[in-house]
């Protein structure tokens, strides 16, 4: 289950702004609709996807004991 800030509170916000978590997040759910998203909705999955690429992706590079490779967006 997502904890955090909701789509209506990020679209006020630079993509910049938005944790590693909520691009995730918001990154999956709108992959799952991409057949029927709309003009707007396709527009912004790709500026998510682009701020993804911008950091460098989402993976993480080290584990350590409370914390995987893949970022969670629990």
């Amino acid at each position: 289950m997502y904890v955090g800030r909701d789509m209506t509170e990020l679209s006020m916000l630079s993509r910049t702004d938005w944790k590693d978590s909520e691009l995730a997040f918001f990154h999956h759910s709108l992959q799952q609709m991409v057949p029927y998203l709309n003009q707007e909705g396709q527009a912004i999955h790709r500026e998510i996807v682009q701020e993804i690429e911008n950091r460098g992706g989402l993976a993480r590079h080290e584990a350590d004991y409370t914390h995987g490779t893949k970022i969670t967006y629990d």
